[in-house]
């Protein structure tokens, strides 16, 4: 025979597109329409008008009349409204969106560019259907927009979208039946190699029922035989999981967040009515408490789903947070905020982590994830990797302290899966895990506005059931997948075990963007971390969970990270402000009750402290008004006006009067140089540092012939995705500002010098000012920037004389080591990494440390030069982002063996002291001590949650040793203590004696203790 198949396929996507389809509705009648801004002020409206200013809301009235020749429907027809905003062709979401309303204004189902039908009573008379419609932006890749940002918007705009189509249609579902049949196998057909006889052999029967048409029985008829054989023996099986994954914010603020879920949600319930089998992921609890507040009619709906297992939490977080910048404290209570909500609201503990667009993933996870019930983990985002494939799709992920969580990449490479025979064969034929295991799963629906899973995936999946030339897709649950997971391990399939991070090779700006909206975070981490820790010291409920959830909210993988419009980062801002003033009121209620009149200091690390310390000289004098606070600058924050320094010593946890006290070190200042016991700093005659000593032992930290803390420039022009991507020529390229405006000793000694250098580059200013303290083995850097250039990346390097074949970075509960060289394929993809609080370079008698204090997370680390990414100005999706002025604060530490004394230096300096006068009889004790804990961090100290009066501590081993520890509570005996999950509930009894609890961490362990006291 001759070989016509070319010609037949393209007859195929013609005959379907033209003939087929046009037999779906037979009858269709045109709608009237109304629009206004609101239900109560509708105007007549054409179709073909232009509607929408951007971010506006328009009500539309969509009415008409069934017609009575319609009536009695036979068996195989349905009535519905076809509605079209004036979605475009491109994508699912990302533009205008609708909701259908009843006549209470309660949310019945969403209209979306892939979902503009809504089914009506079959019944003859006049109807009408009330449509909220938003007009979102549509932003395009790589176009700055200025309708991203409120201050921004056109004073007069004629309107986005076209109302396109809003019609009556009589519905042949058979013809549409004969669609699904022929979308199904024409997809499985062009899936098939060329010599696979089952491709030639639908391809017959394709054609056979093309002839047939326009008698759509006798052409399904033509296929039967097609559609009934069954799935080859070897079939790779799948289980095809309902999920919208809705960004909590990112093109879109989070007011339309919620409006999103509500179209969303309201659409995935009215789909489970008519499809039973059908089953729907979903996370995110703050989603979750929206619908509550706003929807109870719709929320009450989906806790009807959830009981009949339909509807399914996954996730156990409050958002869908980023994994590399928040806290792991934050960490955790995105866990316990999560869990608690969906076991109060539905009976239901999640058993697995769901995060599948997040930016990489730290080493220390799997332990988290384990300790909050959860040790079943998916995700899919490495499938974007740039340099290296991920070997594995199913294998047990294990952490820093030996943790496995068993993990799942989804091999059809994304979680908007529409369950296509094309997405089927590459979800196969990309399984990296067919020698032991035959299960995949895939996430299906339209995320971000396009409304979820559509009937059209449905009744894709009903065909593809058991299907010969396609793997076996059947509805089910991401427990469901595990549960068959496990059970083949344990018949004895031996799945792998990939040890150490997932690091993510790309979007690594991610780790520098939008620096507000990243310092606000970190500051808010800390103020609520310090004032759990006071209201445990007063014995009083801390009363911020509402904080912890605002500050959770923001944390979520398109907010901090800085990758959506201005709008959203405007929003996330505001909010840190607004609980930042709370915490700081919150924290000077409890410290009046815990601290005398006199001024003392209080130190909220779970480090003791010796230092130097700055203060305002009025902060020291006496005051009648009341309690006085202050942050001391030596933790920080700059000071102006009068200062004071002097010599304190204050517990971990606790206070200590602000007296000066002796001090046998002093800070001399020279001609371009400073010097105290441990350091001696010299700079060049443009303020830059040319040699950095560590006088102890007589090490040279700066590369000979280099310059130190050298501020560097480099434009910034990723391929694509502006705001999330750096690439390796942009870090690579960095051109020093070395020339000095000025230069001014501010502090000549004794006990603090203090140097400050003014640049400038183009439109931006910058000052470097160099400290030193008495007694420190520290020098501290602080920068300050008015930041007006686009598109560039500001870093500033440290080549130290250190040979190291790693560095040790510092990340949340622990520290890993990432490559100092771009040796292999792997290591080169580590040109940017993140980092928390220090970075540190070793030889094993010696090592160099450059702490950090700000909200730069990116870092350089190759030839062992430490490179800290400190401020962008992406394009898109924010034109105007990180634009204005900037404050952060680096120091370099040399030290001896180790990274004890590291770790503890970096808490001090991450921690600040604050200077209050209170009004209480007797000074506090500290709220806890920790012995034999060097190495050892305290997370969180805080009343336990139940209100039992219990004290929750929650500590974990941060360099990788294993210590054997004791803890108590001065002032009130421990009388019984265990370990609990990240819930606080008990699992094991722990050794109490003489009022003192002892246990044994091993290497980067996470433990929280409940302590009866």
């Amino acid at each position: 025979m001759h070989d016509r198949r070319a010609l037949a396929e393209r007859r195929i996507t013609r005959e379907v597109t033209q003939r087929v389809l046009a037999l779906v509705h037979p009858e269709v009648l045109a709608l009237t329409v109304e629009a206004g801004p609101s239900p109560d002020e509708l105007e007549p409206f054409r179709v073909g008008e232009r509607w929408g200013p951007p971010w506006a809301t328009t009500w539309f009235r969509i009415s008409g009349e069934v017609p009575e020749p319609w009536f009695p429907l036979r068996s195989h027809r349905r009535i519905e409204a076809v509605i079209d905003l004036g979605f475009h062709p491109d994508a699912a979401g990302f533009q205008c969106e609708g909701l259908v309303v009843d006549g209470e204004r309660r949310p019945v189902q969403g209209i979306h560019p892939r979902r503009t039908c809504f089914e009506l009573p079959a019944e003859a008379g006049p109807f009408d259907i009330m449509v909220e419609a938003a007009s979102n932006p549509a932003f395009v890749q790589f176009r700055p927009s200025a309708l991203g940002d409120p201050a921004t918007l056109p004073d007069h705009h004629d309107g986005l979208y076209r109302f396109r189509r809003a019609d009556l249609a009589l519905v042949d579902t058979e013809a549409e039946a004969l669609a699904h049949d022929l979308d199904v196998l024409d997809g499985l057909m062009r899936t098939l190699p060329v010599d696979d006889p089952r491709r030639p052999r639908l391809l017959r029967a394709i054609e056979g029922a093309l002839d047939a048409v326009p008698d759509v029985v006798a052409a399904r008829r033509a296929l039967r035989p097609a559609l009934d054989i069954p799935a080859r023996a070897s079939a790779h099986q799948i289980v095809a999981t309902g999920h919208a994954h809705i960004d909590t914010a990112w093109l879109w603020p989070i007011r339309e967040t919620m409006r999103k879920c509500t179209r969303t949600f309201a659409s995935a319930v009215r789909l489970m009515d008519e499809w039973p089998e059908y089953r729907f992921v979903c996370s995110q609890a703050q989603q979750y408490a929206w619908i509550e507040e706003q929807h109870p009619d719709l929320f009450a709906r989906i806790t009807e789903k959830v009981a009949t297992g339909q509807w399914v939490p996954v996730g156990g977080s409050w958002v869908e947070a980023d994994m590399n910048l928040p806290s792991g404290e934050s960490l955790v209570r995105q866990i316990v905020f999560g869990q608690r909500y969906f076991e109060g609201r539905f009976g239901v503990r999640c058993t697995e982590m769901w995060i599948p667009d997040v930016f990489g993933y730290p080493a220390t996870l799997p332990q988290i994830f384990a300790a909050g019930g959860m040790r079943r983990f998916v995700t899919q985002k490495l499938s974007w990797n740039k340099q290296n494939r991920f070997p594995h799709h199913t294998f047990r992920w294990e952490g820093l302290d030996g943790t496995r969580v068993l993990t799942h990449f989804p091999p059809v490479d994304t979680y908007n899966a529409e369950i296509t025979p094309v997405e089927c064969a590459h979800a196969s034929s990309n399984f990296a895990e067919h020698a032991w295991s035959n299960w995949s799963l895939m996430p299906f629906g339209h995320g971000d506005g396009g409304g979820g899973p559509t009937r059209e995936m449905l009744e894709r999946a009903r065909r593809m059931a058991d299907l010969d030339g396609a793997p076996r897709v059947g509805m089910g649950t991401p427990a469901e997948f595990f549960d068959r997971v496990e059970h083949e391990i344990l018949m004895g399939a031996d799945a792998p075990v990939w040890r150490g991070e997932l690091y993510f090779e790309t979007h690594r700006g991610t780790l520098t963007s939008q620096w507000r909206t990243k310092a606000g975070n970190r500051d808010c981490e800390r103020l609520l971390r310090e004032v759990e820790l006071w209201a445990a010291a007063a014995g009083v409920p801390a009363d911020v969970d509402h904080l912890w959830r605002e500050v959770l909210t923001q944390q979520f993988h398109d907010i901090i990270p800085g990758s959506s419009i201005a709008w959203v980062h405007d929003d996330a801002e505001a909010a840190h402000r607004r609980a930042i003033i709370e915490l700081e009121h919150r924290a000077a209620e409890l410290l009046d009750g815990l601290v005398p009149a006199a001024p003392a200091l209080t130190n909220p690390a779970s480090q003791p402290r010796d230092e130097v310390v700055i203060v305002s000289s009025e902060s020291l004098e006496p005051s009648g008004d009341g309690p006085r606070q202050s942050i001391a600058p030596s933790a920080g924050r700059s000071s102006s006006g009068r200062t004071e320094a002097f010599r304190a010593v204050i517990p971990a946890c606790g206070t200590s009067p602000a007296e000066a006290l002796p001090i046998d070190d002093r800070v001399v200042v020279g001609d371009r140089s400073m010097t105290n016991r441990h350091l001696a700093v010299r700079w060049d005659h443009a303020g830059n540092l040319t040699s950095i000593i560590d006088l102890a032992r007589a090490r040279e930290l700066i590369t000979e012939g280099e310059l130190g803390a050298v501020l560097e420039l480099a434009a910034d022009h990723p391929v694509e995705y502006d705001a999330w991507d750096v690439e390796a020529w942009t870090v690579d390229s960095g051109r020093p500002i070395t020339t000095a405006d000025h230069i001014e000793v501010l502090t000549d000694g004794p006990l603090v010098g203090m140097v400050r250098v003014e640049r400038s580059h183009g439109p931006s200013t910058f000052v470097v000012t160099y400290t030193m303290r008495a007694g420190s083995p520290r020098l501290d850097i602080d920068v300050s920037v008015d930041w007006q250039h686009r598109e560039h990346l500001l870093s500033m390097a440290f080549p130290l004389d250190v040979r190291a074949d790693t560095a040790d970075c510092d990340i949340q509960f622990g520290v890993v080591p990432r490559p100092t060289h771009p040796s292999t394929s792997w290591d080169a993809a580590k040109f940017e990494v993140c980092a928390h609080r220090f970075v540190d370079l070793s030889e094993p008698s010696f090592g160099v440390a450059i702490l950090n204090d700000g909200p730069g997370y990116g870092h350089g680390l190759f030839e062992n030069r430490v490179r800290v990414s400190l401020l962008r100005a992406a394009a898109y999706p924010d034109p105007d982002a990180d634009r204005g002025g900037f404050t952060t604060r680096l120091a370099v530490l040399p030290h001896g063996p180790g990274l004890v004394d590291v770790t503890a230096e970096a808490e001090r300096f991450t921690r600040p002291v604050r200077l209050v006068t209170g009004s209480a009889t007797a000074p506090m004790p500290p709220v806890v001590e920790l012995h034999g804990g060097d190495g050892v961090e305290l997370d969180a100290v805080k009343p336990a949650d139940d209100g039992s009066g219990d004290l929750i501590v929650r500590l974990h081993e941060h360099v990788g040793d294993r210590r054997r520890i004791t803890v108590s509570c001065p002032g009130r005996r421990i009388v019984a203590a265990s370990t609990c999950n990240l819930l606080e509930e008990p699992e094991r009894g722990l050794e109490v004696g003489d009022g003192i609890a002892a246990l044994t961490l091993t290497p980067f362990q996470l433990v929280t203790l409940r302590l009866e006291r």
